[in-house]
């Protein structure tokens, strides 16, 4: 052999030993799991026809955190709840108790809720003063609840930080049909029913973890946008986002699936009303999850990027003579609503004129772009991001970080109907959102994502 092929061969294994070590070093990956099913009898959130509290326990609700960490140590943390929403203060608790614990920056906090309906009332002044007519006992169990979430909360992301260990990202995709657009136009307006010719969006993106011989699949984060409606049944349960989830957990023995709900705002999962049918549902989810795992998967490199802005959505004036009239309306909701209004307007002197919304972008170098947004967020919002930020991958999550109320595009604002306004009868916020709040999101998302891609 000559000495020329010998340095030529050896070169070759050099650098070959160098690229091992790069994709050795690309990324650490840490995944834990906490159960947050309530252990007493609870008032269940998401229908507000509800007269009692829950009945038992169907099947165990999660709180689930992905840590991800690149070569330059950016690192940041996935979580995934059964939960209906993820209220302001709970998100601001829990970031900064991670960020004095574990150094971990706020910004790279996800936090995401399936929003099943057959889950816990989770403390906030929307559900507290509104929507939900507890006792004082039960007001007790939802505030010892909030306590005991929020430390369980906090101890898996903590314990998916110390699970950190070398692994490697790819990401692939499929599509499921359990979803159909519910907002039916009528001569009445819009009903909710299912209206086959309506928007939806069937993507179900799909982030692999595996070690790094390729061998274990460690975890799996998939989307899907869809309320979890699939049942009103009066026991514990995570509908079909989590019967999908244990159905891929149980096809891959020590791995742990992460359900992040997509922007399913005017979306149902149709057929419902039986536990059979969020089953079924479950099963043909976790279907796609396994089809997308079949074809090689496309490689997540780094570094990794991170931003999150709160951006002012403006909602439309109103005046305390609106909201004494407000209160001698006949329903209920409308009363209390205008009760709480009148409370925060005698103490602060104003009601408020605009929400706090947060927007997060995820950057995963230049092969994956994560969009979370707040809000029960319409599909509008999906189908314009993807299309507007493409060619690559780019993932849309809706219910993410602050869960405040129905987040309905220009279009559906304009149209009205239940997410367009009329679900803010549920609420403390003071009226509808103001004309423009899609382009004031849209905005934001640009923003990030020009510069992080940078």
């Amino acid at each position: 052999m000559s000495r020329w092929l010998l340095k030529s061969l050896l070169f070759v294994a050099a650098a070959s030993a160098v690229c091992r070590a790069d994709d050795a070093a690309e990324w650490k990956v840490g995944v834990a799991t906490v159960a947050i099913t309530p252990h007493q009898p609870m008032w269940m959130a998401g229908y507000a026809g509800r007269t009692k509290p829950s009945e038992g326990v169907l099947s165990e609700l999660h709180a689930k955190a992905l840590a991800i960490e690149d070569s330059a140590g950016a690192r940041v943390v996935i979580v995934t709840t059964d939960l209906i929403s993820i209220p302001r203060p709970l998100r601001q608790q829990v970031a900064k108790a991670v960020a004095e614990k574990y150094k971990l920056d706020p910004k790279g906090l996800l936090l995401n809720c399936s929003h099943t309906h057959c889950g816990p009332v989770v403390k906030d002044d929307l559900e507290m003063s509104v929507m939900y007519p507890l006792d004082p006992e039960q007001r007790q169990r939802v505030e010892s609840y909030f306590v005991s979430l929020t430390d369980k909360l906090v101890g898996v992301i903590g314990a998916a930080v110390e699970d950190l260990q070398p692994a490697k990202l790819s990401y692939s995709h499929a599509r499921c049909s359990v979803a159909m657009n519910r907002r039916l136009p009528t001569k009445e307006g819009f009903q909710n029913s299912p209206y086959p010719d309506g928007p939806v969006d069937h993507d179900v993106p799909v982030l692999r973890v595996e070690s790094l011989d390729g061998k274990t699949l460690r975890a799996v984060a998939f989307g899907y946008a869809c309320h979890n409606t699939s049942t009103g049944i009066m026991q514990i349960n995570a509908d079909y986002a989590g019967f999908a989830q244990a159905e891929i957990e149980k096809a891959h023995p020590g791995a742990t699936a992460l359900f992040v709900m997509g922007c399913g705002g005017d979306q149902n999962p149709y057929p419902r009303g039986q536990i059979e049918w969020a089953m079924t549902h479950g099963k043909t989810l976790a279907t796609a999850v396994e089809a997308a795992l079949l074809p090689v998967p496309k490689p997540i490199r780094g570094p990794l990027k991170f931003d999150l802005k709160e951006v002012d959505l403006p909602f439309e004036s109103v005046t305390r003579a609106e909201l004494l009239e407000r209160r001698k309306h006949k329903d209920g909701y409308e009363q209390r609503r205008s009760e709480a209004l009148l409370a925060e307007l005698e103490k602060n002197g104003k009601v408020r004129e605009s929400y706090p919304y947060p927007v997060q972008v995820l950057q995963f170098g230049g092969d994956l772009t994560m969009v979370t947004l707040g809000g029960e967020v319409v599909i509008d919002y999906s189908l314009r991001l993807k299309r507007e930020l493409g060619p690559g991958p780019v993932w849309v999550a809706g219910y993410s970080n602050d869960v405040m109320a129905y987040i309905p595009s220009e279009r559906v604002l304009k149209e009205g109907g239940y997410e367009g306004a009329g679900a803010m009868r549920y609420s403390n916020l003071p009226s509808a959102w103001r004309t423009g709040v899609e382009d004031r999101i849209i905005t934001t998302v640009r923003e990030l994502t020009e510069l992080l891609r940078k």
